[in-house]
C-alpha cells in the first residue's frame, strides 16, 4: 500500500504524472485490487487521458457490471469524449440501479444541461431535491439552468435557497451578479463531480483527500469558506 498512499499525496498535491507513477507500481504489484484501477481512472482523466481513464472504467465494470459509481463515472467519461449518446445510456442505468440517491439524478442533470436538454436537466434537479432537500449544489445549479431558460424569478430563488443551506452571505451583493458553477472544456472529470456535489456514502479511495466535504456538514466556517471557492474557482462568462 505504500505506492497506493504515495500516489494519493501525489493526487492531492496535483501532480498527476507521480500519482500515476506509484499507482501503476501498486498495480503491478496486485492487479486485483479494484481500487486500485478505480484510483488510476481518476488519475488519468485528470492528465486528460480520457481514452485510458474509460479502458478502466471497462475493466471495472467487467468485474462488477452492476456498481453504479463506476457506471455513472464511466458516463462522465464518455461524455468528455463526446459520446454524448452512450452516456446517457449509463447514466440511466446507473438511476435504474440506485433510484432513490439523488447524487444519480444531479448527475445526470448536469450532464443534460451541458448538452443543452435545459428541461430535463430541471426536471432531474428536482428529482435530486426531492431526495435531498438540503442539497445546495442541486439547488444552485438548478438556478443556472433557470436562468438560461429566462426564468429570473425562479432562479433567484434557487440561488437563495442555495445560499441559506450553506449559511453564504454574499460580501458584495448585486442584482446582476452571476454565479456559475459551469466547466469549460478545458476542465475534466474531477471538476464535472465538483460541480454536481459529492456522492453521499460513496466509498472513496482517497477519503482523506476529501475529509473537507464531512467538515461542510458540522462546521459553519468550512461551509461558506468552501462555498466562496465554488462560486471564485468556476465563475465564468458563459457555460459550455
Amino acid at each position: 500500500m505504500e505506492n497506493f498512499e504515495k500516489g494519493v499525496i501525489f493526487f492531492k498535491e496535483g501532480k498527476f504524472k507521480q500519482a500515476l507513477e506509484e499507482i501503476n507500481k501498486s498495480i503491478n504489484l496486485d492487479n486485483t485490487n479494484l481500487e486500485f484501477y478505480f484510483f488510476r481512472a481518476r488519475v488519468y482523466s485528470r492528465l486528460g487521458e480520457f481514452k485510458s481513464s474509460l479502458e478502466d472504467f471497462d475493466l471495472l465494470i467487467s468485474r462488477d457490471q452492476y456498481n453504479p459509481t463506476y457506471i455513472n463515472d464511466r458516463a462522465v467519461i464518455l461524455h468528455l469524449l463526446k459520446r454524448n449518446n452512450e452516456a446517457m445510456v449509463e447514466f440511466d442505468r446507473a438511476i435504474n440501479l440506485e433510484p432513490k440517491n439523488p447524487y444519480r439524478f444531479a448527475s445526470r442533470a448536469y450532464f443534460k444541461d451541458r448538452i443543452g436538454d435545459l428541461k430535463g436537466s430541471i426536471e432531474d434537479y428536482e428529482k435530486a431535491i426531492d431526495l435531498d432537500p438540503e442539497d445546495a449544489v442541486s439547488f444552485n445549479n438548478k438556478g443556472l439552468v433557470e436562468e438560461k431558460l429566462g426564468y429570473i424569478q425562479k432562479s433567484k430563488s434557487s440561488f437563495k435557497k442555495a445560499d441559506d443551506l450553506i449559511g453564504y452571505e454574499p460580501s458584495h451583493p448585486s442584482k446582476d451578479e452571476n454565479y456559475n458553477l459551469g466547466i469549460s472544456e478545458k476542465e475534466n472529470y474531477s471538476s464535472f463531480n465538483l460541480n454536481i456535489g459529492s456522492e453521499p456514502n460513496r466509498r472513496s479511495i482517497v477519503s482523506g483527500y476529501f475529509n473537507v466535504i464531512s467538515k461542510l456538514f458540522s462546521d459553519k466556517s468550512t461551509r461558506i469558506e468552501f462555498w466562496e471557492f465554488l462560486k471564485s474557482k468556476f465563475s465564468f462568462n458563459k457555460t459550455t
